[in-house]
This record gives structure tokens, C-alpha cells and sequence, in this order.
């Protein structure tokens, strides 16, 4: 943490954020004061829906058509609510610039990485581009992007969750600002990532005198890195106060319980006896980049290697690695939606190579949970709509009050109010979202589901209901999943048995319990030590820049 001065630099005053929908006015923020001092670093915790990122967007001008502010928020006593988007605009990108929860969403799909991180360079610094493309370089080094120079002639979907999460923070870093507004920073971000970008903040912090408002769910994260904290909840501002009054004396019960809440409990492995749902054998996913006369020669990914696995019914299977380790991949490859080389079988019946026709009478059985809700969401539809699209492929026969009926029930079974199915994507929160993708995968009622990073952007408090959720939905009908996913405490809790991957190998794998108790490889040893000892790392951080 670094020694902030009393300099107000950042200042909301009585914000409130309000959404029109079909069902009427929803309030998601309902009268909040903040400040940012200079050099402070300020976290925001809450439950997914508090409505903590809707204050940063309507404070940066970037609330959706439906919704409206009032308040005041002020930067160095310039109002920002009403300025002018041309005068907003030389502020925002430049001296007050946002790291956003869902980078996939953020990035521009038909632009290099180069392009994207040297536009607001050039805006906002007026370099040449010659200039431009050496900071862009040099940023991606800072954020430790592997092999720089070509990545920069990447496309975002040619990058990992993790990867585009730190190409973000190489563009919000771009100008040197004042504030750095940070969504969830670290949600895509495996552990010991996570405590390098955190290290990497405050080194930049320190050098460049610069604040940083945090909004999070992680509070082991928060506890090192904080100054200070607000904590919202249901669009209210509950308590507030230093890192450690609020960590070490909660005043609000509220409080206490977002600190009680981790992932508990375990799952016992399934029987030997149990059937075989899917099997692989030798998975092989090699991603060829082109070449090109300003991108130089191609060369090919080797993101998957001879990667095998055995899911049995009931059973689920915890992949975890570092950001880019082939998990991900893998996982897409085992349901075809890439192309592949190996053998999978699905009940008996080989799949590898099939075609979308091919594989269309099995995706009723072989679903998937993506990683970035709102990439996978269509914007143009609702809610309702997009949780029964594949009751209209799969069942048209349904008539439209039973899809209703269905899409209701499913809705309920992941926590959410039904009547909310006729609002879009849009209007939902980070959490929310993810809860939504669930619902679409279990209303076909699969035998397989494939989770990817379904936890990554909720709060521990939901993260257990989400757990708790899965595990019933699994044990009523019997479900087996495959749990993508860079938070071993979560994987600890949910999986029977753990794969480990390392640049798309696997280094270990075997029951959760003596991956976990007793893990062989240095690799695995790293990442437990990175996962359940997050704090005291970050502690070290914090007292070697002291």
C-alpha cells in the first residue's frame, strides 16, 4: 500500500444510477458519497449486484442507453456528470482510465492487440507511430505478456482470459494516469498471476503517484492492498473505513459474512463402477498464426499436447493452470467446438471430428458454460429468450408457455427472480450473468456440462451458493462436469479429481485430495502456495516497497 496525502482527488456525491426496463424503474444505486485521495488505493467490495461497477460507469459516462444518473462526481473539482463528451473525453482515457471486468467484451474483435493499445497513445499522447508501437511493446513487457512481438499482431480471440485481462491493463497504463479504476482486475487471472499484476500496480502506483480505485470480490486481495474500503450492498454504502478496521472489527453483519465466506466442504469420488460418459485420449490443439509482410513469418500454438481424460457419470473433473495452459482449450476441443486431433468418445459413440451437423443430436447431452458470460449472451435478445433458444432447436415441439414455464424454473433453480426473464443482458451484473449461462445449460437437462471459469466473476458469498448449487443440480440429475477454473479453493471444493496443465501438458493430475494434500510437482507446489497463501505474498509485496 502506498502512503496517500489528504488531496481529494476524485469525489462522488449522492449518486444514483437507475435503469428503465420492461418491469419499471429498477434503482441500482441509491444515494452513495465516496472520495479518492492522491496516491490512495481505495477498494470497493460487495456482492455481485450491489451496483459497485454501475457507480464507476455512470461516473465515467458509460451507464447503457436505459439508464440514468444523477449526483455529482468530481475530478480535481471538474464536474463530470453532464460534461460534454468531447471535454469528458480528454479526461477519461487519459487522466482517469478503466480496467473492465469482462475484456473480451472491451477489446475490439476485428484489431490487433498493437492497434488497440496504441489508438489511445496516439489520442492522448500525440506520439508518432513509430513512438506508439515501441510504448505499446513496452507495455506488454510490463505486463508480462508472453512473447510480446508477436502477440502484438494478435487478435483478442487468439488470447487467453488472462492474457486479454492484462492487454487491458497495458491500455488503461498506456498514458501514465492520475486514477486507475480497476473492475476486477484480476477475475480472469490465475493465482500467481494475480500477485505479480497486483505487485506490478502498486510499483506503478509508487513510481507514477497515481490512485487506484479497486472494486472487487476478492477481500484477500483488498486486505494487502487497500488503504481504505467501502462496502456495498443492494446499492447502498454499508460501512467504510481503513483496510484494517474493516478487516480486523466489521461493524455490520453484512460485513462479517462476506469475510466468513470461502468454498468449504469436498466431494467424495465417484465409483470405479460408475459408467463412462466421455473418454479422450491423446488431445492435440495446434493454433497456426499466419504470417504476413509487417507481421513477419507464421508459426503455430501448441495449446493442447497429448492430453487425455476419463469422466464417469456423476463425477467432475478440476482442470486448473496458469492463464494460457491449454485448460480452456482443452475443454472446447472434448466438445468439438475446435478443431482437434486425438480421440474422444462420448457413450460409446466416437465424436472426434465431427462436423456442427454431425454433433448437433449430441448437444442436447454435452453443454458448456463459457468464461465470459456477456461475450456468450446475444445483446439483442432477453433474457428469457436466450435461456429457451435451445428448446427450439432441441424441442420445438414445446409451445411457447411451456418454454416460458421451463425457462422460469431453471431461472429459479440458479437463484434468480423469474420475473427478471424479460430484461437483456445488459442490465444484469457481472455474477448475475454467469447465473443466467447456467440456466441455459441446465434447462436442456445435459449429462455433461463443461464449466469454464463459472466462479471467476463472483463473490465468495455467491461462489458458495453457486457451488452449493451445482452440487444439488448435480446429484438430482445425476450431471458431470468438467470445472475449468484458476481458483483452487473452489476447484478444492467442488472437484473429485484434479488435472494440473502447464503450456498445454499435463504436469499432474489424480484424486482432489492428494493433488491438493500432497501435491509432486514443483509446478503444483507453486500454485497451492500462490492460491491459500495469496496474503501473506502480497504482505511481502506490500513491506518490500516499504
Amino acid at each position: 500500500m502506498m502512503k496517500q496525502n489528504e488531496e481529494r482527488i476524485f469525489d462522488i456525491r449522492d449518486i444514483r444510477v437507475t435503469f428503465d426496463t420492461p418491469d419499471g424503474a429498477v434503482e441500482a444505486v441509491r444515494g452513495v458519497d465516496m472520495h479518492v485521495n492522491a496516491g490512495e488505493t481505495v477498494a470497493v467490495v460487495g456482492e455481485s449486484g450491489s451496483g459497485k461497477s454501475q457507480i464507476m460507469m455512470a461516473s465515467m459516462g458509460l451507464l447503457a442507453a436505459n439508464g440514468s444518473v444523477s449526483g455529482s462526481v468530481t475530478y480535481r473539482g471538474q464536474e463530470l456528470i453532464g460534461l460534454p463528451r468531447a471535454k469528458l473525453n480528454r479526461i477519461r482515457g487519459a487522466k482517469i482510465t478503466m480496467i473492465f471486468q469482462e475484456p473480451m467484451t472491451s477489446l475490439d474483435p476485428l484489431y490487433t492487440i498493437e492497434r488497440q493499445i496504441c489508438e489511445p497513445i496516439r489520442v492522448h499522447g500525440g506520439l508518432s507511430a513509430g513512438a506508439a508501437r515501441q510504448r505499446a511493446l513496452e507495455l506488454l513487457k510490463l505486463v508480462h505478456i508472453p512473447d510480446p512481438e508477436r502477440r502484438m499482431k494478435s487478435y483478442p480471440h487468439e488470447l487467453s482470459g488472462g492474457q486479454r485481462q492484462r492487454v487491458m491493463i497495458a491500455m488503461a497504463l498506456a498514458n501514465d494516469p492520475d486514477l486507475l479504476i480497476a473492475d476486477e482486475p484480476t477475475t480472469a487471472l490465475d493465482v500467481t498471476i494475480q500477485a505479480e499484476i497486483l505487485g506490478l500496480l502498486a510499483e506503478l502506483q509508487k513510481k507514477l503517484g497515481m490512485a487506484i480505485l479497486f472494486i472487487t470480490h476478492d477481500l484477500g486481495i483488498v486486505e494487502a492492498f487497500a488503504d481504505r474500503v467501502y462496502v456495498m450492498q443492494k446499492g447502498l454504502v454499508v460501512e467504510t473505513g481503513g483496510t484494517e478496521d474493516i478487516f480486523q472489527r466489521p461493524q455490520k453483519d453484512y460485513t462479517k459474512m462476506l469475510l466468513a465466506a470461502e468454498p468449504e466442504g469436498h466431494k467424495p469420488p465417484v465409483g470405479d463402477d460408475q459408467p463412462i460418459l466421455l473418454d479422450a485420449r491423446d488431445m492435440c490443439v495446434t493454433f497456426t498464426i499466419k504470417g504476413g509482410f509487417l507481421s513477419g513469418p507464421g508459426y503455430e500454438v501448441k495449446a493442447v499436447q497429448n492430453v487425455g481424460l476419463t469422466l464417469r457419470a456423476g463425477q467432475t473433473i478440476g482442470i486448473v493452470g496458469e492463464s494460457g495452459s491449454g485448460k480452456s482449450t482443452l475443454g472446447r476441443a472434448l466438445l468439438q467446438l475446435l478443431p482437434s486431433e486425438g480421440r474422444v468418445v462420448y457413450q460409446g459413440t466416437s465424436i472426434q471430428g465431427f462436423d456442427r451437423a454431425a454433433m448437433r443430436p449430441f448437444r442436447r447431452n454435452l453443454q458448456m458454460v463459457f468464461q465470459d458470460p456477456y461475450g456468450s449472451l446475444s445483446p439483442r435478445m432477453t433474457v428469457g429468450e436466450i435461456i429457451t433458444e435451445g428448446l427450439l432447436v432441441h424441442e420445438p415441439s414445446l409451445s411457447g408457455r411451456e418454454r416460458d414455464r421451463r425457462a422460469i424454473q431453471a431461472l429459479e433453480e440458479v437463484g434468480l427472480d423469474p420475473s427478471m426473464r424479460n430484461r437483456f443482458p445488459h442490465e444484469f451484473s457481472g455474477g448475475q450473468r454467469q447465473r443466467i449461462a447456467i440456466a441455459r445449460a441446465v434447462i436442456l437437462k445435459p449429462t455433461v456440462i463443461v464449466l469454464d471459469e463459472p466462479t471467476s466473476a463472483l463473490d465468495r458469498s455467491v461462489q458458495k451458493q453457486i457451488i452449493t448449487l451445482l452440487r444439488r443440480i448435480q446429484e438430482s440429475h445425476n450431471l458431470s462436469f468438467i470445472f475449468i477454473s484458476h481458483d483452487l479453493a473452489v476447484v478444492k471444493a467442488l472437484s473429485d479429481y484434479a488435472i494440473v496443465m502447464r503450456s498445454g501438458k499435463v504436469v499432474e493430475e489424480g484424486p482432489t485430495s492428494e493433488v491438493f494434500d500432497n501435491p509432486q510437482s514443483e509446478y503444483t507446489k507453486d500454485l497451492m502456495e500462490a492460491a491459500f497463501n495469496l496474503r501473506e505474498v502480497l504482505n511481502r509485496q506490500a513491506a518490500a516497497r516499504v
